[in-house]
């Protein structure tokens, strides 16, 4: 599996979103992997693991998108693979919605996300985010 880098989107790919933003909600898929041990960016002990470091900063963003208008549409762990082949399994899977795309925008350039977001960096070794929309 190729590990894609948690840290967030580039700016094409958030100008390309931007742009095909038409004000209806969007599903984001979100393909996870995480750190056995969570690693702080500013070198700060800690037990934590991966996984209790992300749920740090999912309860808080859950929270954040509620107060924006969307909500967290289902959250599961891996635990297998049906169809095609990868080098190792992601660990969990999530879907939050969002109102529009412009709404997490306004949420991930917030103060209260600035501040939530060490814990995502530190218990991710991995993210793949994929903007669905219904069909």
């Amino acid at each position: 599996m190729h590990i894609a880098n948690a840290q967030g989107p580039s700016q094409d790919q958030q100008i390309a979103a931007l742009t095909r933003d038409d004000g209806q909600p969007i599903y984001m898929l979100n393909l996870l992997k995480f750190r056995e041990k969570a690693v702080y960016a500013d070198g700060r002990e800690t037990d934590l693991t991966g996984v209790q470091a992300y749920a740090l900063y999912g309860r808080a963003m859950s929270k954040l998108v509620a107060e924006a208008g969307g909500t967290l549409v289902f959250t599961a762990k891996v635990r297998g693979l049906l169809i095609g082949e990868v080098e190792d399994n992601w660990d969990s899977v999530g879907i939050m919605m969002y109102p529009s795309f412009k709404a997490m925008a306004a949420i991930t350039s917030s103060p209260d996300y600035a501040a939530i977001h060490v814990h995502r960096d530190a218990g991710l070794a991995g993210q793949v985010l994929i903007e669905t929309v219904m069909a």
